[in-house]
């Protein structure tokens, strides 16, 4: 079985410290406005302090993906250098 990408988790996870504070807020009958800011400051807050991991981990994969380590392979860069050739020499 396939394991779930990291950002996966991370981006449930976030709503999660979201969206579990706006709902308990809500159910105790506070406004929607004060709600909200209380949740998004709550989900933020614990975000950046307990899920360190996984945004380093997202960010490293992210700078992978960004910056590869080695050069592409393309099939056609040996004919397109000759074709480059032979019309210098022309």
């Amino acid at each position: 079985m396939k394991s779930v990408p990291v950002w996966v988790w991370y981006s449930v996870l976030r709503v999660l410290l979201f969206a579990v504070p706006l709902g308990v807020l809500l159910a105790f009958g506070v406004n929607v406005w004060v709600s909200t800011i209380i949740a998004a400051v709550f989900g933020f807050s614990a975000s950046f302090l307990f899920l360190r991991r996984a945004r380093e981990s997202m960010s490293r994969d992210l700078y992978d993906l960004r910056h590869p380590t080695a050069e592409p392979v393309r099939d056609d860069d040996a004919a397109e250098d000759a074709a480059i050739d032979a019309a210098g020499d022309r």
